[in-house]
């Protein structure tokens, strides 16, 4: 069997259009014109024998993203799902809301940071997903293991997590701690994800605030990468007049500009480079944009829900 990647969800929280934006960019695809496609929010699904699942992220349109996605879907009666489990590379909304939907009594494992495994365990909320059924792992850093279900069944998938410069989640900043908001190491991680069987592998990296040596280091000479694609620039929710805050405020890397990800990756060895997580102000959304030139020109794809690659 090859490892199959499917992308679930492309866009960045809220997806696009976000439900409250009437940007130049979300009343586009609102109104479906040509070239255009909604985009829910981030997540990806992989697997290595195209049974066993594991999702990337559980955003809150995972209801919708598994109804979409045969491969997601019951096949028997009269409980059953193929996926098996979750791997979270922080906790932000847009990537921890979904696991509420995942609380049917269905055995799943669920990988995190320490760190995310701790703020969720102070959430009551997150008590719906009972411990009889759902199995939390502690993923260590700069480490290689295999996936396993609940049942300790290997899944032929192998991860690395190691972390990369972000921010904490939204929900849990403390402007007390001054102005990295009480961030610490882990609350952004990247994940390279290999096939046991050829080891084939690529990178997603759907948060990153900044492109440091160490990362260069680590994604030289591979073959795909899944890339934080949030913001075109980084004032450009300021700009579109939808918000104040920045790229990095969020901490996310803006796509263009001297030290955007276009530019830094041009010092750096990938095959293939994939835009995720991308905001609804971000113009690189409109096939017809003279941005998404720029970036198809500079190498790089825009990600789309239901893409499919095979590895």
């Amino acid at each position: 069997f090859v490892m199959k990647l499917l992308v679930l969800g492309s866009g960045a929280g809220g997806g696009s259009p976000q439900w409250n934006c009437n940007s130049e960019v979300s009343k586009a695809v609102r109104e479906h014109k040509d070239g255009t496609s909604i985009r829910t929010q981030s997540s990806i699904a992989v697997s290595a024998d195209d049974e066993k699942w594991f999702l990337f992220n559980a955003s809150p349109d995972i209801g919708s993203q598994m109804l979409k996605n045969k491969q997601l879907h019951p096949k028997k009666e009269p409980r059953h799902s193929p996926i098996s489990g979750v791997v979270l590379t922080n906790g932000d909304v847009d990537h921890v809301a979904g696991l509420l939907t995942l609380r049917e009594r269905q055995n799943l494992t669920l990988y995190a940071h320490r760190r995310v495994h701790d703020v969720l365990g102070k959430n009551s909320i997150f008590n719906v997903l009972n411990p009889d059924y759902v199995e939390k792992k502690e993923m260590s850093m700069n480490k290689e293991f295999e996936l396993e279900d609940k049942n300790f069944k290997k899944s032929g998938i192998l991860v690395e997590a190691f972390e990369v410069p972000g921010k904490v989640a939204l929900w849990l900043e403390d402007e007390s701690k001054g102005e990295n908001f009480g961030t610490q190491e882990g609350d952004t991680i990247g994940l390279k994800i290999s096939s046991k069987e050829n080891l084939k592998s690529f990178f997603y990296i759907p948060a990153c605030a900044k492109i440091t040596d160490e990362l260069q280091s680590r994604i030289n000479g591979s073959d795909l990468i899944l890339f934080d694609g949030t913001l075109w620039k980084n004032d450009e929710m300021e700009q579109s007049k939808v918000g104040e805050k920045t790229g990095q405020r969020m901490g996310h890397i803006n796509n263009s500009g001297v030290n955007g990800s276009m530019e830094m990756f041009k010092k750096i060895d990938v095959k293939r480079k994939i835009y995720i997580h991308i905001n609804t102000t971000n113009p690189i959304l409109l096939d017809y944009s003279e941005e998404r030139k720029i970036v198809e020109e500079n190498g790089w794809e825009v990600s789309y829900d239901g893409m499919e690659i095979s590895l």
